[in-house]
């Protein structure tokens, strides 16, 4: 392996400069702009909110739900053996750039997307979901490598403030085209949204140059003389669990993990389809909403990573789980746009807190000797995709059983009691 210098700031900058790349995507596409654009071009007088899929009627909120637990399914299947296989070839850094590359076009061809050409719009939007979602997990396992344990929550807030940096400064220029298009000439209602969605792929791409450029390449695990794929994925696979089982505190860690998951990713990204079906907020007050998460959520990613200090990540990540709880029972009784702007600052500061703390709670698990960490951060990456799957195809049966969107909210704060409990499970167990 090349020689890594833990804790060097300008290694570590340009790791974080891949949240800046990528968060863009989970900004404009997964909740912001492309939620309000599918939902507006999608619902029609004719038909409502019920559009054909491949000859399906479907609801158009529970469709883009479904597609991406499709994606996220699919990528659950395929991580940990993707991950084993780019560990034992020492492919981390190039794999990481095909779901790059595969993310970033998908999100371009979204430019294409229209009511007319809704089945491949749904699945360029499936195909820009997995290129993240496996960019994500090859990031995160360069972090106990760049990173000593003391340093692991400040590092990884980092990237998070990165991320949600980056995306708000692409929000924003998108805002511009989406809230003002005359300055720039533009008719066609439909086309500042999907210039937005252009400017989210080539900002994907062009910024993930930095993280290609200066992330180093990781040699091989093991010896790979005369093996097949099938040998090396099956070697490198069970050579994993076989050291996961060994650590108890990631077996513990990984169920609680993934309850609270299933609540904090569905909300969200369906955040914003639930304040414009219940509040009909419209586009600019539901994206300068959204805006305001991301800003909060810088704030609340340094918040946690500092509060771990002084009690601990396991007994902050309860009273964040708590809060939690609170949004989803407040979400049920959502009333006025005021009540959604204050659940939305509430979100922000325990969105940026939660995602940060997790990623660094399961990296110091991981013993400090182990080279495969890409495989080790497959099977996190593995739970919360699970856990994704799962919310969204909860959220979306719901609705669809009941046309009530806020019954899926209220069913998810379930998901958060039960990830409470294992928390407070281990909290008990660590003092015993």
């Amino acid at each position: 392996m090349e020689a890594i210098a833990k804790n060097n700031k300008k290694l570590i900058r340009s790791w974080a400069m891949f949240d800046w790349a990528n968060s863009a995507y989970n900004l404009v596409i997964t909740s912001t702009i492309f939620p309000v654009y599918y939902t507006a071009i999608t619902t029609t007088k004719e038909h409502g909110d019920v559009v054909n899929f491949f000859g399906f009627e479907i609801v158009n909120t529970a469709l883009s739900n479904f597609s991406l637990a499709a994606a996220y399914l699919l990528m659950s299947f395929s991580l940990p053996f993707i991950s084993s296989y780019a560990d034992a070839k020492g492919l981390k850094k190039q794999i990481m750039k095909l779901f790059t590359y595969v993310g970033a076009i998908a999100c371009m061809c979204l430019f294409f997307f229209k009511l007319e050409t809704l089945e491949i719009g749904i699945v360029c939007f499936a195909l820009a979901a997995m290129g993240y979602i496996g960019g994500v997990l090859f990031n995160n396992s360069y972090l106990p490598l760049l990173a000593t344990v003391d340093q692991q929550d400040r590092v990884s807030a980092q990237g998070f403030a990165f991320g949600y940096i980056g995306c708000v400064t692409l929000q924003i220029l998108c805002f511009i085209v989406v809230l003002k298009p005359e300055w720039f000439g533009i008719t066609d209602p439909s086309l500042p949204a999907r210039i937005s969605f252009l400017m989210v792929g080539l900002w994907w791409l062009g910024f993930s140059m930095i993280p290609f450029k200066h992330l180093p390449k990781i040699e091989p695990t093991g010896n790979n003389l005369g093996k097949s794929f099938v040998q090396n994925v099956r070697d490198e696979f069970n050579h994993v669990i076989h050291e996961i089982k060994g650590i108890p505190e990631i077996k513990q860690f990984l169920p609680a993990f993934f309850f609270y998951a299933i609540g904090v990713q569905t909300l969200m990204i369906v955040a914003s389809s639930f304040g414009e079906k219940i509040l009909h907020l419209g586009a600019e007050r539901l994206i300068a909403t959204i805006l305001l998460i991301q800003l909060v959520a810088i704030l609340g990613a340094f918040l946690m990573s500092y509060l771990s200090k002084l009690f601990g990540n396991i007994k902050v990540l309860i009273v964040v789980v708590m809060i939690w709880i609170s949004i989803c029972i407040a979400a049920f009784y959502l009333s006025t746009p005021m009540q959604f702007y204050i659940i939305a600052a509430l979100v922000g500061l325990v969105m940026g807190g939660i995602q940060s703390l997790s990623r660094s709670t399961y990296s110091k698990l991981i013993p400090t000797d182990i080279k495969d960490t890409t495989a080790f951060f497959s099977f996190y990456d593995v739970t919360e995709k699970v856990a994704i799957v799962i919310g969204l195809f909860s959220f979306g049966l719901i609705e669809q059983i009941t046309h009530n969107i806020r019954y899926s909210a209220l069913v998810l704060s379930l998901f958060f009691v039960i990830g409470l409990l294992l928390l407070v499970r281990i909290l008990i167990s660590n003092k015993s």
